[in-house]
């Protein structure tokens, strides 16, 4: 497993929890790692690299919060976010927040990354739920350079 996609993974279980305690995003991470990690100092720990990206897709998501959750109402028809998936919604917000705000990213890896990642954590269908919606917010971005 590559160290992204480690640390994509981590953000989803920061924001997914985030979505169930009311508790800053970024704590969660934080003790996710604490507790899971190899050490108690994340930044000591093997995955460090999965830590610091995890951190700043948790940060991105949660300071561009309103217009990523604007961007996936707009495009999920027929679905009120109250009645989405947890895992799937928080899936869906990181991948927004790569299409949106990291041009380092390429837009297929993006929606690759987010496919593989619901497929571990989502239901049956949420793979196909989360390509239907990121294939029509990654229409409305210009490429990345």
């Amino acid at each position: 497993m590559t160290t992204r996609r480690e640390g994509r993974e981590l953000a989803l279980q920061a924001l997914y929890s985030k979505d169930l305690v009311t508790q800053d995003p970024s704590t969660t991470l934080k003790r996710i790692v604490e507790s899971f990690g190899e050490g108690e100092d994340p930044t000591l720990s093997a995955n460090s690299k999965a830590y610091a990206f995890a951190a700043e897709l948790v940060a991105g998501v949660a300071s561009h919060l309103q217009e990523i959750d604007g961007r996936i109402a707009e495009k999920s028809k027929h679905w009120s976010m109250a009645r989405m998936a947890r895992v799937d919604l928080n899936i869906l917000r990181l991948a927004v927040f790569e299409l949106l705000y990291r041009p380092d990213i390429p837009k297929n890896v993006t929606m690759n990354e987010a496919i593989e990642v619901a497929k571990k954590f989502g239901a049956d269908d949420s793979a196909s739920f989360v390509n239907g919606i990121l294939d029509e917010i990654a229409s409305t971005v210009t490429d990345k350079e």
